[in-house]
C-alpha cells in the first residue's frame, strides 16, 4: 500500500508565472494542440498580475510538487442579473491524476463562486475527452447541448471590430 499524499492548493503568485505557463503548455500537448500556445510568460504576467488582472489562477501541489492548475475569470448572467465564473482551464498532470487533484481544484473554484455570491460556474470540455466528461458527469454538472460556443479571434476579430 502506498503512503498517502498531501494535496495543497494555493493562489498563483507573480513568481509562479513560468510554472503556470509550463502547465498551460502541458495542457495544450494533452489536448493535441502542442503548437497552439502563442501567449508568453510576459503576457500571462500582465493579465494575471498587472494593473487590471483579467483572470485568477490556483496551483495544486502534491507533496510540494506542482500537480495542476485552474485559471478562471468572471462572467455575468443577464437572466439572473448576477455574476458567475468561467473556468477557462483545469488541468492535472497525468502522473498526478489519482490523488483527487481535479476534484479539489474544481471545488476550490466553486467555493470562490459561492463565497462571492455568484450564481454559476461554467466551462467547456472537448468532445473527445471522455476522462474529463466522465469526471464532470460524476459531479452532476449539466451539459448544455443546445448551446454552441462561438469565437472571433485573430484577423476575423479585427475585421469585425473594424466594421463598427
Amino acid at each position: 500500500m502506498s503512503a498517502p499524499v498531501r494535496v495543497e492548493l494555493r493562489p498563483a503568485g507573480e513568481a509562479d508565472v513560468d510554472l503556470v505557463h509550463s502547465l498551460i503548455v502541458a495542457l495544450a500537448e494533452y489536448e493535441r494542440e502542442p503548437n497552439a500556445v502563442v501567449g508568453t510568460p510576459a503576457m500571462l504576467r500582465r493579465w494575471l498580475f498587472g494593473d487590471a488582472p483579467a483572470a485568477e489562477a490556483v496551483i495544486a501541489e502534491v507533496d510540494g510538487s506542482p500537480a495542476g492548475f485552474a485559471i478562471f475569470h468572471g462572467t455575468f448572467s443577464t437572466w439572473e442579473c448576477a455574476p458567475g465564473i468561467w473556468l477557462e482551464d483545469l488541468f492535472v498532470l497525468p502522473e498526478q491524476r489519482c490523488h483527487g487533484v481535479g476534484q479539489l481544484l474544481l471545488a476550490h473554484v466553486a467555493r470562490v463562486a459561492v463565497e462571492r455570491g455568484y450564481t454559476r460556474l461554467g466551462w467547456a470540455a472537448l468532445a473527445w475527452n471522455e476522462m474529463a466528461l466522465g469526471f464532470y458527469r460524476k459531479l452532476g454538472s449539466d451539459v448544455l447541448d443546445e448551446w454552441k460556443i462561438h469565437r472571433l479571434s485573430g484577423e476575423t476579430l479585427r475585421a469585425v471590430a473594424a466594421s463598427a
